[in-house]
């Protein structure tokens, strides 16, 4: 049986797929994830496709280099599915890059001179594509015979319009590359096909990606036409600890008057500022949702605010939208994030089916509101796997 390892790592996680492909259609045999990997207690968990619990153990790394334990934690997932489908053949790994500039517009099967290319867009992406390229060597290094495919979060945005894409900044600077990208790419895709399957493909849509990590995407005729990210991950809705969008005057102010430096800017925009910011209690929803602190419900309400907004921004660059998606683990699953949103966007004609909602159906607008809402699962690792099929074969 052949199968393909999808790897999707983070600064200190790990997540794989293994698919195989079974009556032309893949399927994820086992979810490989490793958590914590630079903490002290380094879990690893395998879950079959129905979610079910296979293994669950410590990882014993104590003693392994932070800088070698993203191969470590790689080497037990290859020897977790060689030791338990021994008669299985991996033919190639699929993996996520956040980041692909304008030159990466599609997947492509990497080798070293793509690899070094993609190390310029490190700056761009600081807290995601150093450890995506991190697992690209491990590969190299673990199953030098195995082709390597790379699917980029950037690709689907590529062909927005160029005023969505251009910062208001001297032309030089833009044509170095200092525009919009938008990012969560391979969500939107994996979402734009399920809405093909459905039939509502051609909708104007609007698909809401939100969780720790969020972003919103306007798509019209199945291509991207505008995003909430932009030239950063950081850009947009405020998200578990990123700021979203925020005014460049605040960090000139920063850098003067709390002689704050690069690194520490960093941090504050990336890694100590929105849901955990406001709330000054945890980057996680659900935590704030059960907290009876007020600044974890302002913290909701702040979040749903500017989705409602971003919502009003997305409509006008599609000039009217026909149907809403959510997705990612928030929107799939917090109905009272997505009620409180949808309350401030009822202008647009939508009418929520409260109890619908309450069970995240998959969809949860009434039959006669103007505009569709769904609730669509996202399957980021199975979008890679259906790339690096498609490309190989």
């Amino acid at each position: 049986m052949d199968t393909i390892l999808t790897v999707n790592g983070g600064s200190s996680s790990l997540k794989c797929g293994l698919y195989a492909l079974k009556a032309s259609e893949l399927h994820c045999l086992f979810h490989l994830k490793v958590e914590n990997l630079l903490g002290d207690t380094t879990l690893f968990k395998v879950r079959d496709e129905q979610n079910q619990v296979l293994d669950a153990h410590e990882l014993a790394c104590s003693g392994v280099p932070q800088d070698e334990r993203h191969q470590y934690a790689l080497k037990e997932v290859l020897d977790w599915v060689q030791e338990h489908l021994p008669e299985s053949r991996l033919v190639a790994t699929g993996h996520r890059v956040v980041h692909g500039g304008d030159q990466f517009i599609r997947p492509l099967l990497l080798d070293q001179n793509t690899l070094h290319q993609l190390e310029h867009y490190i700056p761009l992406a600081p807290l995601h594509q150093p450890y995506n390229l991190k697992l690209i060597r491990a590969c190299q290094a673990l199953a030098p015979e195995l082709p390597i495919v790379a699917c980029f979060d950037t690709m689907f945005h590529a062909n927005q319009p160029r005023l969505e894409r251009l910062y208001a900044l001297p032309r030089h600077l833009v044509e170095k590359g200092v525009h919009r990208y938008g990012f969560h790419g391979l969500s939107y895709e994996f979402i734009q096909r399920q809405l093909n399957l459905a039939g509502a493909g051609s909708l104007n849509t609007i698909a809401c990606h939100l969780g720790a990590g969020a972003s919103m995407c306007a798509i019209k005729k199945g291509q991207s036409v505008a995003s909430s990210m932009g030239f950063t991950a950081v850009e947009g809705l405020p998200m578990g600890s990123r700021t979203g969008n925020l005014d460049p005057g605040v960090l000139l102010y920063l850098m003067r008057e709390e002689n704050m430096d690069v690194d520490q800017l960093e941090r504050l925009i990336y890694k100590e500022s929105g849901w955990l910011g406001i709330s000054t209690i945890s980057s996680d929803m659900k935590t704030l949702h059960q907290s009876d602190d007020p600044r974890a419900e302002e913290a909701i309400d702040m979040f749903c605010y500017r989705v409602a907004l971003e919502m009003g921004r997305l409509a006008a660059a599609l000039e009217g939208v026909q149907q809403i998606v959510f997705s990612g683990g928030v929107g799939e699953n917090d109905a009272d994030v997505r009620a409180r949103a949808l309350a401030r966007c009822e202008w647009l004609g939508i009418q929520l089916d409260e109890e619908a909602n309450q069970r995240n159906a998959g969809i949860i607008s009434t039959p006669d509101s103007a505009v569709t809402v769904r609730v669509m699962p996202t399957n980021e690792e199975l979008m890679i796997a259906t790339h690096v099929d498609e490309l190989l074969h």
